[in-house]
């Protein structure tokens, strides 16, 4: 894309990037919520800038090589509708960056905002969970999370697609993390025999069949594999509860994602005792429940 010769600093940039993706009707939500913030993250990026400041350098001037590359960005993001994060190769959960492309979703889990605090209260003593299994694992971004939040534990990283489980095993690695993070192919349980774990969280497909034919372009650059959930979203989280408790230690917990399906899940599973967790940025689009009250409810 040519950028309009009158466009010279990143201010410019900035407001120009803003309009266009108004123009364009863009949809948001794989890293940045709104216009401004994936312009000024995009050109921060392209400009090799901290992404964290951008008021210094709002009257640099570009030069012309990086007015190229920035309007050949723009391009693939208008024109094409692909995601920020497939464009730049990375995704942030709150200090941790993560290699991604269109092998695996775009990191963007309500759980990530629950593992700094340990899960606390439900977990009192986190240096007491030295096992945990992260179902559909991705990109890897919650297994390398639970690695640090709980610091004793062993972490199986389980997911049916090789592809992102070499992706996985980039993220693994880069953080250092291949003694603790066993990455696993494997359809849910299917591949996991006589495993068992103080913890189990699962970011799985929970899109429904309607949803999925109205999701925006850039959804549909990422695998539909992980986010088709069946005709009601729940397909997956069905089979993780009906299996679950065989993996689980006696104390074990069980936290999984299903979006904004607190509705769907609850018809389906009426004697579930669901304990509802609400996060910074969602509010019950996460589930926790024990071994005890999965076996009870079934």
């Amino acid at each position: 894309m040519n950028t309009p010769a009158e466009l010279e600093t990143l201010r410019d940039f900035l407001r120009y990037t803003v309009s266009r993706f108004n123009q364009a009707g863009l949809a948001f939500g794989h890293g940045s919520a709104n216009a401004y913030d994936e312009a000024a993250y995009l050109l921060l990026h392209t400009l090799r800038l901290p992404l964290d400041r951008l008021e210094p350098f709002l009257d640099a001037k570009l030069t012309a090589a990086e007015r190229s590359e920035f309007g050949a960005l723009l391009a693939r993001r208008i024109d094409e509708r692909v995601p920020a994060a497939y464009l730049t190769q990375e995704a942030w959960l709150g200090e941790f960056r993560f290699h991604v492309d269109e092998r695996v979703l775009i990191p963007r889990s309500f759980i990530a905002e629950l593992l700094p605090d340990g899960l606390a209260p439900y977990l009192p003593d986190r240096s007491a969970v030295t096992s945990a299994l992260d179902l559909c694992t991705g990109s890897g971004c919650l297994a390398v999370l639970l690695a640090h939040a709980f610091e004793n534990a062993d972490v199986d990283a389980v997911d049916i697609s090789s592809d992102a489980l070499a992706v996985a095993q980039r993220n693994v690695s880069d953080y250092g993390l291949a003694g603790r993070i066993n990455l696993i192919r494997s359809n849910l349980f299917d591949n996991l025999p006589g495993k068992s774990y103080d913890l189990i969280i699962s970011n799985p497909p929970y899109v429904t069949t309607m949803a999925m034919d109205e999701l925006p372009r850039e959804y549909r650059h990422e695998p539909a594999l992980a986010l088709a959930g069946g005709d009601d979203g729940l397909d997956a989280v069905r089979t993780i509860l009906r299996k679950a408790p065989q993996f689980m230690q006696r104390d074990a917990l069980l936290v999984v994602e299903i979006g904004d399906n607190r509705a769907g899940a609850e018809t389906a599973f009426p004697r579930m005792p669901f304990t509802w967790l609400s996060t910074p940025s969602s509010e019950a689009s996460v589930f926790l429940l024990k071994r005890e009250e999965i076996v009870a409810g079934r």
